[in-house]
Order: structure tokens, then sequence, then C-alpha cells
């Protein structure tokens, strides 16, 4: 059997009026404000996981000791999860910068190695073929030369 985890829905909302000590109108309130969405069982009964207790709580929170409205709240939890996406967005554009920067470094380390065999080919300014096993030489004469 899967273990039980923070999203799976197992609370009928007597329960979780009663983990997040709320009222269940309260919850069927926070249902239709779209500010907590209880997954449905096939009879359309409410199903809250535990996340969603975490919400509850949340919510109770900010209404009763930070007394922000229900309004607030939503837009509360709207930038939150822009900022979400955006934290995860700002973490895949490091990875990306890192990327370029050992892919740049990688290419300036070609590029010295080609100055390198210019300067060393032959007297009449014939160059010379790059010693066997460097195809990443002829890989960057033949980007250079595109």
């Amino acid at each position: 059997m899967d273990a039980v985890g923070e999203d799976t829905p197992v609370y009928v909302i007597s329960v979780a009026a009663e983990l997040s000590g709320l009222h269940p109108q309260t919850l069927r309130t926070y249902d239709r404000l779209g500010l907590v969405c209880p997954k449905r069982t096939s009879g359309r009964g409410r199903r809250y996981c535990a996340r969603d207790i975490v919400t509850l709580r949340e919510i109770r929170r900010l209404t009763q000791e930070e007394g922000i409205n229900l309004a607030g709240i939503r837009y509360i939890f709207t930038l939150e999860r822009e900022a979400e996406l955006l934290r995860g967005e700002v973490g895949r554009l490091r990875g990306l910068v890192g990327r370029l920067r050992d892919e740049l470094e990688s290419t300036r380390a070609v590029a010295a190695r080609l100055a390198r065999l210019r300067r060393g080919s032959g007297q009449d300014g014939a160059r010379t073929p790059p010693p066997a096993g460097r195809a990443d030489v002829v890989l960057a004469r033949r980007r250079l030369t595109d």
C-alpha cells in the first residue's frame, strides 16, 4: 500500500474543520472562493489533504491574528505561487548560466590552442594539420570558418 503523502486527500470536511480550527461552513466558503480546493469523491464529497489543512490554518491565522480579509489572503496566495514559480525559473536560469559559462571557458581554451597552433605553423604561413586525436581543435576551426 502507498504511503499517505501531504497531497493525499483523506480528510472529510468535519475532520478537516476540526484539524484547522474552523467551522465546516467556513471550509465550504473557502472552497467556493477558491482559497482551498479539496478533491471530490464520486459522490461530490470533499476530501482534504494535509497541505489543505496547512493552508486552512494559515488562512485562519491571517484572518484572526493579522486582520487580513479574504481578498487580501487570495492576493497573498497568488503572490506566493508566483514567487515559487519565479524561484524555480531563477534556479533553471542559474543552471543554464553555469552550463554556458562552462561552454564559454571550453571555447576559450580551444581558441587559445588554435592560436598556439597558428603561431606554430610553418614559416611560409602554411597551416600544419592538428595533431591526431585533437578533434576539439578541428571542430573549433570549423566553427571559426563557418
